[in-house]
């Protein structure tokens, strides 16, 4: 079963919580601070704020662009995650319950900004490098670069929930195991809808390049 085929090479998230040992004391941690944070603790749910907000970010602008809209979803967020405190139970890490919320909220927006129609807003140039090779040639980066953009101009034509699998599978690297817990869905469901994101994204990207090619030619 295919588990971490990366569409690009991707940098680690700012404020990626660490693996191993230090995973399980900051796992406890976490779980020190929503305890006190659902008894009210205003100084615990700021400093839970604090260390998610760029995990957040840099995930949600993946997941829906980085549209003026994101810092009203990445409110939303954290809002949604400071009322279903007293329902955390500690079987998943904080984490995890917060990226499902986050996932929740921007397949909502995604669905609305689809009936919508509104207008793609692309990636900043700062959050396309970040995604590519750091140690490649000055003009594969720019290749990277490029195709990345491509297929997130192409995301806005395909449905949110193979949007987000595609985003965290193929651009994230993240498991289909992992993205299945995320999704609340099985491996093999995840594993279904990045395959048809990934072939109706490259059909776009196919159906683009050979409408370019013809108006070369016409010149």
């Amino acid at each position: 079963m295919e588990s971490r085929r990366t569409l690009v090479y991707v940098a680690p998230i700012s404020g990626e919580p660490p693996a191993g040992a230090a995973r399980t004391a900051d796992s406890e941690h976490d779980r020190a601070l929503v305890a006190a944070a659902a008894k009210g603790d205003a100084a615990a749910f700021r400093e839970l704020y604090r260390r998610y907000l760029p995990i957040v970010h840099a995930r949600l602008t993946l997941m829906v662009g980085p549209g003026a809209e994101r810092d009203d979803l990445i409110q939303q967020i954290f809002l949604d995650a400071y009322r279903a405190l007293p329902r955390f139970r500690g079987d998943a890490r904080f984490a995890t319950f917060l990226n499902r919320i986050a996932i929740n909220v921007a397949c909502d927006h995604l669905e609305r900004r689809r009936r919508s129609r509104a207008r793609y807003e692309p990636l900043a140039e700062e959050l396309l490098d970040r995604l590519v090779a750091p140690d490649a040639s000055a003009e594969s980066r720019a290749s990277q670069r490029q195709d990345l953009a491509q297929a997130f101009e192409h995301l806005e034509a395909i449905r949110p929930k193979k949007r987000i699998a595609f985003v965290l599978v193929a651009v994230q690297g993240v498991s289909l195991d992992e993205a299945a817990e995320l999704l609340d869905a099985n491996a093999e469901t995840v594993k279904q809808r990045v395959l048809h994101a990934r072939k109706e994204i490259t059909a776009r990207i196919a159906r683009a390049a050979a409408r370019a090619r013809s108006r070369e030619g016409d010149r």
